[in-house]
Parts: C-alpha cells; sequence; structure tokens
C-alpha cells in the first residue's frame, strides 16, 4: 500500500496520514474499503498500536475514515474538494492526541473553555500551602517507596469519606493511585482483554476512551440522556453483546454534565446482577455536587462496583492523588497491578493531600466553591442561550455544559478556527466511542468569563 521511512524527520503518524490519504485521493483505496486494522497495520509496519491508533483517529477526524462499531475503519466518502473538509488547515488537527497534547505538553491558548481543569485562583492553594509548610517541619523519610497501597492516614480518611456517602468500607479496601486516570488504566488492564464487550458512556471521557481502544476493547456506547442513561437502548446493547464490564460517569458528567436519577442507577445494578458484568463508576466531581445523591457504589456496597475518585480537581491537578474502592479480592490484585506498573505512588503527595484534606477550612473551600461553579452555570448558560446554542442539561454543579448550535454543524471545523483566535475548544468527536463527526461541544464554565470566547461563538454563528 505505501512504507514508511522511520529515518524521516517527518513523524510517523503524519506519514501514515499522509499516505492514506494518498491512496484514497488517488483511487486505490475506494469508498466503503475497509483499511487493515490497528493491530494488523502496527505489525506490517512494525510500528507501535498507540502510533497507529493517533494515525486513525486524525483519519477520522478530517473525514477520511469512517469508524464503524465492531467492525473496524472504512474509508469515507469524500466531498469534492479536499480544502472543505472540517478541521483541514496547516497547524491544528482535532484528534484525540491533538487534543491530549494541546491540554497537557504546552497551553499555549490563552483561552481555555474546552479543557478540563479548575483555574488556579478556584483550587485549594491556601490548604495547600499550609500543608506544604506543615510536611517541611516534619522529619519525613523520603529514602523508602511507601506502602504499596498508599499512604495509610489518606487511606483512613477515604474510608470515613465514603462512609458519609453511605459506602461501607474498610481502608484495606482504599488504593491510593496516580490520579483518577491511573485507577482507570489499572481497572481497565486487570478487566479487559482483546476483543471483549465494553459499555462505556456516549459521550463519554477521552482519555479513558482511548486507553480501551489501545487494549482492543470493543467499545459500545450508551446513550446519555439529561437524566441519565437510554435505558431501552442500554438493555438492548447487554442483551445483544453481554459486556464484560460498564465504564461509567453518573454524577455530573463529563462532557455532558448530567446527573443519573435514582430509578436509573437502580437498573444498571439489575442487569448488572442479571447479565453478571462489573460496573467501574467514576466519581471525580462528587466534590462538586451539593446535592447528597446515591451512588451506584452505594446501592451495591462495591459487590459489582468498583468506585474510582480524585482529589486532583479539587485540591490541584499538579498533586496527582486520586484512589480506587474494590472488594478485597480484586483490590489486592489491582494493588499487585500497581506495584508492576509503578511500585507505590508518591507518599508526599499523598501526605500533601491529606494535609490539605484535615486543614478546617477546607469544607468550607468546598462550599464556596460550589456556590461559585453554580453562578458559573448560570452565566455560561445564558451567555449561550442568548447566542442559540441548545443546552443539553443544566445541572447548575459541576464543571461542565454540553452544547450545539444549529448554525454550526461541524464542531472540529469551529476548534480549528477557535484555535486560530488562541481559544481551545472541546469539539465533540474526542467524546465519541466511535470518533464519529459532531456538533456539541464541551464548555468548562470555570473558564468562560472571557467575552472573547462570546464573540468569537457570536461571530461564528454569523458568518
Amino acid at each position: 500500500m505505501f512504507t514508511l521511512n522511520p529515518q524521516s524527520s517527518t513523524p510517523l503518524v503524519l506519514q501514515i496520514v499522509a499516505g492514506f490519504r494518498t491512496a484514497i485521493e488517488a483511487g486505490s483505496l475506494r469508498p466503503g474499503s475497509k483499511a487493515p486494522s490497528i493491530r494488523q497495520f502496527a505489525h506490517a509496519h512494525n510500528v507501535s498500536v498507540f502510533t497507529v491508533v493517533d494515525a486513525y483517529d486524525r483519519l477520522v477526524a478530517q473525514g477520511f475514515f469512517a469508524s464503524r462499531p465492531h467492525s473496524g475503519f472504512f474509508v469515507k466518502q469524500r466531498p469534492t474538494s479536499v480544502t472543505e473538509l472540517p478541521g483541514h488547515g496547516p497547524n491544528f488537527s482535532f484528534d484525540s492526541m491533538w487534543y491530549l497534547r494541546r491540554i497537557f505538553e504546552n497551553r499555549a491558548l490563552r483561552m481555555k473553555p474546552g479543557c478540563g481543569w479548575l483555574p488556579g485562583d478556584w483550587l485549594f492553594q491556601d490548604g495547600v500551602r499550609r500543608s506544604l509548610r506543615s510536611l517541611a517541619a516534619e522529619d519525613v523519610d523520603l529514602g523508602g517507596y511507601g506502602e504499596p497501597k498508599g499512604y495509610p492516614p489518606l487511606r483512613q480518611l477515604v474510608r470515613d469519606l465514603l462512609a458519609e456517602q453511605e459506602i461501607s468500607v474498610t481502608a484495606e479496601q482504599v488504593l491510593l493511585t496516580h490520579g483518577s486516570s491511573q485507577a482507570m488504566d489499572l481497572v481497565a488492564r486487570r478487566l479487559v482483554r482483546p476483543g471483549d464487550a465494553v459499555l462505556v458512556d456516549d459521550p463519554g471521557y477521552p482519555n479513558l476512551l482511548f486507553s480501551l481502544r489501545f487494549l482492543g476493547a470493543r467499545l459500545i456506547g450508551v446513550p446519555r440522556t439529561p437524566a441519565g442513561y437510554d435505558l431501552v437502548a442500554l438493555e438492548r446493547l447487554v442483551v445483544e453483546h453481554q459486556p464484560k464490564v460498564f465504564f461509567t460517569q453518573p454524577r455530573l458528567q463529563s462532557p455532558t454534565g448530567s446527573v443519573a436519577q435514582l430509578a436509573h442507577l437502580h437498573r444498571v445494578m439489575q442487569l448488572a446482577d442479571k447479565h453478571d458484568f462489573l460496573v467501574v463508576e467514576n466519581d471525580i466531581y462528587a466534590d462538586l455536587d451539593p446535592e447528597p445523591r446515591p451512588s451506584l457504589a452505594s446501592l451495591d456496597q462495591l459487590n459489582r462496583v468498583i468506585y474510582i475518585s480524585s482529589f486532583s480537581k479539587t485540591i490541584s491537578p499538579n498533586i496527582r492523588v486520586g484512589y480506587l474502592a474494590a472488594n478485597p479480592d480484586l483490590l489486592e490484585d489491582l494493588a499487585q497491578l500497581k506495584m508492576i506498573s509503578g511500585l507505590t505512588s508518591s507518599e508526599f503527595s499523598e501526605r500533601l493531600a491529606h494535609g490539605a484534606l484535615i486543614d478546617g477550612r477546607w469544607r468550607k473551600y468546598i462550599k464556596g466553591l460550589r456556590e461559585r461553579l453554580a453562578k458559573a452555570h448560570e452565566a455560561a448558560a445564558s451567555g449561550l442561550l442568548k447566542i442559540g446554542f441548545e443546552i443539553f442539561s443544566e445541572p447548575k454543579a459541576g464543571i461542565f455544559l454540553w452544547a450545539r448550535h444549529p448554525d454550526m454543524p461541524n464542531a472540529a471545523e469551529l476548534a480549528y478556527k477557535a484555535a486560530e483566535q488562541d481559544i481551545l475548544l472541546g469539539p465533540g468527536h474526542l467524546f465519541s466511542p466511535d470518533l464519529q463527526p459532531s456538533s456539541w461541544i464541551r464548555f468548562n464554565v470555570a473558564f468562560c468569563d472571557d467575552p472573547a470566547v462570546f464573540s468569537f461563538l457570536e461571530r461564528q454563528r454569523s458568518a
């Protein structure tokens, strides 16, 4: 088909993209023909699976490939002019890897309504500083690796915090991790094998979706609704695919902001019991929720549910401290996998987080943060509605709004134009299990206070 040159100054990802584009434009790859599977291509060309996933993501985002659930990637019918391709330009490509690198490597764009964290001055900075001063005054042993499961006092505190949510665990059922991302990665690597059917939220969390694709999972998207899940679709998908596990975020979900109703949580657990699959509950925004809601873990008491959360969203993204809680046997397996992949987590970071959490001002800070987010939700929703956006759900809590505009059908194209104006948006296809084009956009309400963001969107509406 085409050859790659590892010695070239052009990255392999771009060589793969260019090779397929040339073959498609020359007609040697016809619309509807199936592309080699990710693993087949990686093996045939002696490149990493990760590189091929990145390239295929780009080809989907640029409109050359279509991803079909359970079938693979196929050549897409092309417009007559390549220059009309959404998201096609000299400097930016809105695939998932571009998005991650733009956020986590250079943070060059000045306005970031598409990012996934809180502004620095919204975080518990004073508590972190006090904890850091306290740590500096202690005689902390920096010579060892610490406890494999994590700093015991913090695990005990997590046990107590979960008890407040009516989740009964012992400290031995808590595993501290480098943020929630490591927790989800450990669980995915423990539970998922190539070809396994895995349920995920649709739309869902890009990092998780990318990780599961890398593991070779068959991603089965469960449609989200403002009330939680499309229960009819969920039951049909469970019966049809007999999944091994369901990764989901019931509360203040990213990207939609939706919250699953209690009846929906009960139905998920009924289906899990009947069809014998596990549920991984990502509850990283629990601290941002002003309402005391039940969780899947509180209904199940960690029989089938693995519960994941984090302190990174509220204390600091730079303090990578998350945790998971699970039944004892599974927890021990996950602890061993943590040791194999990275020995232990950072006791210093865990001590720092522990000091902030036991600070007498922590609960007052959380209360104030929730109030600040509620006001930001109101302002962001008002601004979007004023210029004609449709909003998926208005939780008035958490970080995100999921919105679209009838005159802006391709969010990838809009995000490309925004990047030229120093604005980072979160185009909807990044959150799709099948990487399908989308008109939806994720907005972080804490970063929607710059009038330039709405001025840009207003200009696109009238363009």
